[in-house]
């Protein structure tokens, strides 16, 4: 059985920092694309990051580009995101999905989704 996850989520002031993980089993993700999404209250599940599990090749979106990083551990089978200077409009819950192939950036065509964590940032 596939599964992804989600730990790490909290409350944090903003300026502060948290780190997500999305441990991933059930099957072999070496050749999938491993997301971050984010849905806020009365929103649209939007992308955050993005890693190629072979290779390591990122992609952000440019909201968070410059404070968050996305990076995986191989041996752990497990996705990171490291957010800092986290602000108020981060807040969300926050989720890791797998895909094979296609646009990063679309919800679209991702197989296999976590549960979800809440991020939530003060001010």
């Amino acid at each position: 059985q596939v599964q992804l996850v989600e730990s790490g989520g909290g409350l944090v002031q903003a300026g502060g920092s948290l780190r997500l993980s999305c441990a991933a089993s059930g099957r072999t993700f070496s050749s999938y694309i491993m997301g971050w999404f984010r849905q806020a209250p009365g929103k649209e599940r939007e992308f955050v990051a993005a890693i190629r599990w072979s290779g390591g090749s990122t992609y952000y979106a440019p909201s968070v580009k410059g404070r968050f990083t996305i990076s995986r551990d191989n041996a752990k089978s497990t996705v990171y995101l490291q957010m800092n200077s986290l602000k108020p409009e981060d807040t969300a819950v926050y989720y890791c999905a797998a895909k094979l192939s296609g646009s990063y950036v679309s919800t679209s065509g991702y197989e296999y989704w976590g549960q979800g964590t809440q991020v939530t940032a003060s001010s």
